[in-house]
């Protein structure tokens, strides 16, 4: 008998019925191996299939993405739920059936395209390659394609797509998750990113359009195709406009010197810009950091919001340049985490939450000042995710604008303002606490490098009066409330058992019965998103929308303390919030501290289990 070689093998493979006992992923292996045209991706299942690893071929090829808190989202590499190239072109087929059927003038609109600097080698996966495919499936249908011609932060999309009136556009990234990870991010013609029902009916339509069609993979279209067009330097110019109406033009004299790291990713020469357009000097770079690096090889995560732990070059590199604040924005520009020099030598790095106290003291005081004599501050409102602090709900309170509360995800803040804005509001801004801010209106999505030059521009206003950022937080809470929250998470690999402890909580002393009790802490209300169930609601229903497909559990405590448990939507992690909010009247911080300490150790023993449940703890 002849021994086979190696291209008999592979064309072996290529052409046999698959025979591994299980006929979805008999067909599924066929599918993959006929309509994968990227040889890495191809020879991963085809590598898989050789070593008769069924198990893992299931798990690759046996289901699908869907869309979560950023869009699609996953790890890179061959398979139908990670991001590679077939994916991305099956995604685009069914962006564009669904679109041609909402939008007449699709054809004449177009469409949206941008991306970040990720990439994996083992796969010739990148960013800037699946961009240029998501464009090819577009332009082989003769749709114009607005196809940045480099990296540009997320935000840049969703302004794009406002300002060029476009009926939707894709983002290509994974913003601060490990760099194992890339993602397909969606926007619709409003600037806003996709909610339901368009998330569930684009899914349906993908399941319709899996097999590629003639001219998807043509990625020279890009190069060659009259319809495409680059828009980076008209929307860099407009983005950069819109940015100058909010300056305030004392920036030039300050004697305060800023260092910002882009974490290896976009933000570098964007940054750069918007601190030229506000009157600034440039602020330093990190060196190490400034320019785009897919291994993010300087830090164990792409994630500024982990603190002090990731920022170490930065604030090393502030402290020899004597500058007192140093900015972070994520890999992909649309996230800010800021950092100030404290007297006695020590960083204090700000969180989400007290970020979003000095911003909303800071854009209400300057709507104040530049107001027009018929402004009503009954038509200002400002927008925070529901496991967010409620610190801006005590702002609004006292000043008497409107504070609402959304879902989490930054896809329920840019819904909201919309609405918001048709009806005549006016929206100074939103954020949710993962160090997303969204300063104006200008862009439907969180951004970090507006974030960034306004967070400049406070802290130069501050220190004309001799105030630190710190010493401004401290007067906030003092006039409104302290707000003292914590933020952390726990890694589970395991949806079972992430979907076991959340059950318990349903049905925790009997069935149907949630805690009345966590250790010695007495539960007032409870707030299930999951199941749409709300006890502090007369009539038991949430007024928040149901969201099925997370889990999230909310309770408000006697003490004032309120705490969530959710799943996230981008990453395998259990994330539990808590805040003590307190009148003005009650100033003993240390007390407040103490308390939310023990109510979180009883949060987590009581109803998390980690140990029982083989959790991981968040390393620090």
């Amino acid at each position: 008998m002849a021994e086979n070689t190696e291209g008999d093998l592979n064309s072996n493979l290529l052409h046999a019925p698959y025979h591994t006992g299980d006929p979805q992923l008999d067909t599924a292996i066929g599918q993959w191996l006929r309509w994968d045209k990227n040889p890495k991706t191809k020879e991963q299942i085809e590598n898989l299939l050789r070593n008769g690893m069924n198990k893992e071929l299931r798990d690759r090829l046996c289901c699908r993405m869907t869309f979560g808190t950023a869009g699609l989202r996953s790890a890179m590499g061959a398979g139908f739920c990670y991001i590679n190239d077939l994916t991305v072109i099956q995604s685009t087929q069914g962006m564009y059936k669904y679109l041609e059927r909402c939008f007449s003038d699709f054809k004449q609109r177009g469409f949206v395209v941008g991306y970040d600097t990720r990439g994996q080698v083992t796969s010739s996966c990148s960013s800037q390659r699946l961009a240029k495919l998501t464009a090819a499936v577009l332009l082989a249908k003769d749709v114009p394609v607005y196809l940045f011609s480099r990296y540009v932060p997320t935000p840049f999309v969703p302004y794009a797509v406002q300002k060029l009136k476009a009926v939707a556009g894709v983002m290509i990234t994974a913003s601060h998750n490990r760099k194992e990870d890339n993602g397909y991010k969606v926007y619709w013609e409003t600037g806003a990113q996709i909610t339901s029902p368009h998330d569930k009916e684009i899914l349906k339509c993908i399941e319709e359009c899996v097999e590629p069609w003639n001219g998807s993979w043509n990625d020279n279209l890009v190069d060659t195709s009259p319809l495409k067009r680059d828009p980076l330097q008209d929307i860099c110019r407009r983005y950069m406009e819109d940015l100058k109406t909010s300056v305030l033009q004392l920036n030039s004299k300050t004697t305060l010197k800023f260092v910002h790291t882009s974490f290896h990713g976009v933000g570098h020469d964007y940054v750069q810009l918007a601190f030229k357009v506000f009157g600034f000097k440039p602020p330093i770079p990190v060196p190490e950091q400034k320019d785009p690096d897919p291994d993010f090889s300087t830090v164990k995560c792409p994630n500024p919001e982990e603190g002090e732990s990731v920022l170490e070059l930065s604030l090393r590199l502030a402290e020899k340049e004597n500058a007192r604040i140093v900015l972070a924005t994520d890999p992909d520009a649309d996230r800010l985490a800021a950092a100030e020099l404290q007297e006695n030598g020590c960083w204090k790095v700000f969180t989400g939450n007290e970020l979003a106290a000095l911003f909303g003291w800071w854009m209400f005081d300057c709507w104040k000042k530049n107001k027009s004599r018929n402004a009503d501050v009954k038509n200002v409102y400002m927008l925070a995710t529901t496991v967010s602090s409620k610190i801006l709900k005590a702002i609004a309170l006292k000043e008497g604008f409107h504070f609402e509360e959304t879902l989490p995800g930054f896809k329920w803040i840019g819904s909201r303002i919309i609405d918001l804005l048709e009806n005549g509001k006016e929206v100074l801004f939103a954020f949710e606490e993962s160090i997303g801010f969204l300063c104006g209106t200008s862009v439907l999505d969180k951004d970090g490098v507006s974030a960034a030059v306004v967070v400049a521009e406070m802290a130069s206003y501050l220190e004309t009066m001799n105030i630190t950022l710190k010493q401004q937080l401290v007067k906030v809470y003092e006039k409104y409330g302290y707000h003292i929250s914590k933020t952390s998470y726990f890694l589970c690999y395991e949806p079972p058992t992430i979907k076991s402890i959340f059950e318990r909580l349903r049905n925790f002393d009997s069935p149907k019965e949630y805690p009345k009790f966590c250790g010695t802490f007495a539960i007032l209300h409870v707030r299930d998103i999951t199941t749409g169930y709300d006890s502090s609601q007369p009539n038991k229903k949430s007024v928040l929308p149901v969201s099925k497909n997370s889990q999230m559990i909310t309770f408000t405590f006697q003490n004032g303390c309120v705490a969530t448990l959710r799943t996230s939507g981008t990453e395998p992690k259990i994330k539990y919030y808590a805040e003590m909010c307190a009148s003005p009247d009650q100033s003993d911080t240390a007390l407040l501290e103490e308390e939310l300490k023990k109510l979180i150790d009883a949060l987590i023993e009581n109803f998390l289990q980690p140990s029982k449940n083989g959790l991981i703890w968040r390393s620090v």
